[in-house]
Order: C-alpha cells, then sequence, then structure tokens
C-alpha cells in the first residue's frame, strides 16, 4: 500500500476522504491527516509518504508552497492537489513544482478513482526502476518470483494475486513478464496447465472432468478444446495413446 498524507484545513473535507473513500481497492491508505502545509513539512521530516493530497488555499502554509518546499528539497512525494474552480490558474501554475495532478473540490468519485488509478501505475513503475538500477538482478529475481508462484497456484491464479506479490500493477506485470521472457503471462499459465493435466492422464484414477477442474478449467468443453490445441489431440487420444505405449514397455 502506497502511503497518503491529507492536508486540508477543512476538517469536513479530511474526514471525508480520509473514512469514506475505498482507497485500499486502489493500493493506498491515509496514514495521517492535518490542517495546513507546515505541519504537514513537520510530519515529512519524522516519516515516509508517497502521496500528498493537499487543498491549495490554506492558512500557515498554502498547498503551493508545500508543493514547492517539497519540490526544492528533492524528496520523492507525489503531490496532487484539491483546489476549487477558481483556483485552476494555481494547479497550472504549479506543474512547475512537480504537482502530478490535481482533484476539484469536494471531489467526485470517479474523478479521485481515475486519478489514483494512474498515479498507482506511475508508483510502480518509479519503484520498479529504482529497483532495476539498486539490484542488478532484480529483473530476474521477480521473474523467478512469479514463475515459482504460477507452478505452485497454476489453477487457481491471477495477475490480481500476482500484484500483491510483486507490488506492480496488474497490467504493469503482464508488459514486464512479455518484455522479459518472450511470453504472454496467459500463455505460461497454459503451458503449466497443460503439462499438470498431462501428468495426471498418465494417472487412470483420475477422470478427464476432474483433472479439467483440477488445473482451472470449470468446463470441461473448454479444457478439452485448449489440450487439443496445446498437444494436437484430446485428453481421451492422449490418455489412450499413453495407454498403448505403457502395454508395450
Amino acid at each position: 500500500m502506497y502511503k497518503i498524507l491529507l492536508v486540508d484545513d477543512e476538517i469536513e473535507i479530511r474526514s471525508g476522504l480520509k473514512n469514506y473513500f475505498p482507497w485500499n481497492n486502489l493500493g493506498f491508505e491515509v496514514i495521517h491527516d492535518c490542517e495546513n502545509g507546515k505541519k504537514a513539512l513537520a510530519y515529512l521530516d519524522m516519516n515516509e509518504v508517497d502521496v500528498i493530497l493537499t487543498d491549495i488555499r490554506m492558512p500557515v502554509m498554502d498547498g503551493i508552497e508545500l508543493a514547492k518546499n517539497i519540490f526544492h528539497n528533492k524528496k520523492p512525494t507525489k503531490v496532487i492537489l484539491l483546489s476549487g474552480y477558481k483556483e485552476f490558474h494555481y494547479a497550472k501554475e504549479a506543474i512547475k513544482y512537480g504537482v502530478v495532478d490535481y482533484i476539484v473540490k469536494p471531489g467526485k468519485y470517479d474523478e479521485i478513482q481515475e486519478v489514483f488509478t494512474n498515479l498507482k501505475q506511475q508508483l510502480d513503475t518509479d519503484v520498479s526502476t529504482k529497483q532495476l538500477k539498486t539490484y542488478p538482478n532484480y529483473t530476474d529475481n521477480v521473474i523467478e518470483t512469479i514463475k515459482s508462484f504460477t507452478i505452485k497456484n497454476y489453477a487457481d491464479i491471477s495477475l490480481e494475486d500476482l500484484s500483491d506479490l510483486c507490488k506492480m500493477s496488474p497490467n504493469y506485470i503482464s508488459t514486464f513478464f512479455k518484455v522479459n521472457t518472450g511470453k504472454n503471462f496467459s500463455t505460461y499459465v497454459t503451458e503449466i496447465r497443460m503439462k499438470k493435466a498431462a501428468e495426471m492422464l498418465s494417472d487412470f484414477h483420475y477422470k478427464t472432468y476432474e483433472i479439467s477442474s483440477l488445473v482451472g478449467y470449470t468446463n470441461p468443453k473448454n479444457f478439452t478444446r485448449v489440450f487439443k490445441k496445446f498437444y494436437g489431440i484430446t485428453p481421451r487420444e492422449y490418455r489412450k495413446q499413453k495407454e498403448a505405449a505403457d502395454s508395450h514397455e
């Protein structure tokens, strides 16, 4: 989860955003809130924060000054502004201080979701790039982690599962895997499932429909179709060939 510091002098706004928006669904959590930029900077000095969601107009220190301070001190924290329609020109001006986006108050659900979904992808990419520079074997380790996890969980696996494991967005994992293996993740999963299915077909205690379910297909017809595309013959034909081969040994 990426950490958000919420800054707004209106307690109702802070409370509403903190308690009534499902941040966890987007990969974020509000870890602290305060009423002006000065208190936000004091908190930043003692704590790591990934994102600051701040109002523009506040007493003591406003959102622009806060963004400016963060920019000049080269802090890695991303800043998103909360602005009223009349403050739009301030939001545009703040781009030079590294502000990544803005949300018009009071903040509609769809707008917040869109802004933070995009930000999540950006943060995931930043983290991956940093790790690639810091750890030369990072890519190999991630690919090995993905493959190992897939082999253990091939019957019931999704990109969302890997997202939690690797701290990347599902879309980024898909691209990352393709770029570094030359193979789509879905293709890799299918290969694992078909190889496991072939092993099970060699054990005549299993029914074909049972194997279908065990390797992740709720519909036996879909399983048969994928198996035939992969091996060129149906599961039943594969089993007959295996049985004939064993009888001649």
